[in-house]
């Protein structure tokens, strides 16, 4: 069994900035490419971010130049440094990850968190 456990949102005033993580854990054999994506109300899940296990990443254009995503494969936690927040920014942040388990390590599957608020509002 495997679980994506988001954290860091909040509440964070236009302008500002806020670290999200999300931790991976249980039966892991191996981590390959974990994304960051955001939903707001009424709208579509989009797609902000992505890393490989090689630490190769892409970002969606409206983040380039304010987002940031990194990894620390000894802690299977990718991290998303969110900078000058916009109010239309505010939505669920969703971390998902491509993994492979000790029960069948020559596969993977795409697990997904449970999401992390982040209101940008003054």
């Amino acid at each position: 069994q495997v679980q994506l456990v988001e954290s860091g949102g909040g509440l964070v005033q236009p302008g500002g900035s806020l670290r999200l993580s999300c931790a991976a854990s249980g039966s892991i054999f191996k981590i390959y490419s974990m994304r960051w994506y955001r939903q707001a109300p009424g709208k579509h899940r989009e797609f902000v971010a992505s890393i490989t296990n090689g630490n190769s990443t892409n970002l969606s254009d409206s983040v380039k130049g304010r987002f940031t995503i990194s990894r620390d494969n000894a802690k299977n936690t990718v991290y998303l440094q969110m900078n000058i927040l916009k109010p239309e920014e505010t939505a669920v942040y969703l971390c998902n990850a491509n993994i492979a388990t000790m029960r069948s390590s020559d596969s993977w599957y795409t697990y997904w968190g449970q999401g992390t608020q982040v209101t940008v509002s003054s």
